[in-house]
Order: C-alpha cells, then structure tokens, then sequence
C-alpha cells in the first residue's frame, strides 16, 4: 500500500511539471483546480450557463479533499465573479433545486450560522452517464482504429508477398 502511494505521488509530481510547463511555474505556484473535463463539455446539457460554471469552478477552487466540504461565502464568490451576492443565492438556489449541488448549514462553536458547506455529489451523479458514454465512445474509437491499423498492415503484408524477386510484381 506505501508503495502505491509512492507511485500515485510520482504520477502527482509529473502531472504537476507537465502544468508548470504549460501555464509557468509562477502560475502553478499560486494554486490550481482539478476538474473532470466532462463538466466543461456537457455544460449545455446539464443546463449550467457561464455564470452557474464560474459558480462551481469557484466552489471547486476550495475543495482539495473528499470529506472537506468547500464553504466559501456567498460574497466571497460575489467579488470573485463580479455579480451581486443575490445573484449568487438565486444560482445557487437553482442549481440545489436541479440537484447539482446541496448546501449544507455550518455552524461556529458558538452554534452561530456560517457560510454554507457545498457538497458536488448531485453534480457527479448527473456527470457519470455523460463521462460513460464518452468514454465508451472512446473504447469504441480506440476499437476501429485498432482494427484500420490491422488491415492496413496486413494489406502491406499482402503486397509484399506479390513481389517477385527483382522488385517486380507477379
């Protein structure tokens, strides 16, 4: 088991040089978000216009583990975004309402409201049909180009073993 961990944070650290390549190290040092790419290309099917994205991606900014629910203020997204925070609480409303996400109450020790937890179960739920169908569409693509590889090298095969000594064709 440690020595899959070591693996996983070998594929973690190359993934990492590979963005830092890409965007900077400078960039990369400030932060980063991990999204599946499903989200961003079924958008349209899930009903989530570009400010319900900038919502969730900024939701997404603050969630790094499983269990450690995201509880930025609705402000807080507000000024990232540049809306008004009752823009925030009417998408957000909506999304719950459509099950992409669900607000959870948060509270201080002193059993005083804070901002809301926001789990993304909804969201990945909804997300699973779509990453399967691409992904079978994927297998499927990756099945005929297999098989165009195969008959096009035996169709080499196949010329080759119609030449005659000499170079000539029989």
């Amino acid at each position: 088991m440690a020595n899959a961990t070591a693996v996983q944070k070998a594929e973690q650290q190359k993934r990492l040089r590979i963005n830092e390549e890409k965007w900077t190290k400078t960039l990369m040092d400030v932060g980063w978000t991990a999204l599946p790419s499903i989200l961003l290309d079924k958008q349209h099917a899930l009903g989530i216009d570009s400010i319900d994205l900038n919502i969730l991606l900024q939701l997404a900014k603050y969630w790094w583990k499983r269990d450690d629910l995201p509880y930025p203020s609705k402000e807080t997204l507000a000024q990232a975004i540049r809306v008004n925070p009752s823009t925030i609480r009417k998408r957000i409303k909506r999304m719950e309402k459509e099950g992409l996400i669900q607000r959870l109450d948060r509270y201080d020790v002193k059993g005083g409201q804070q901002s809301n937890y926001y789990s993304f179960d909804g969201l990945i739920e909804k997300l699973r049909p779509h990453a399967q169908e691409a992904l079978d569409l994927k297998t499927k693509q990756k099945g005929e180009k297999s098989s165009l590889l195969k008959k096009k090298k035996a169709a080499g095969v196949s010329a080759k073993l119609q030449l005659v000594p000499g170079g000539k064709k029989k």
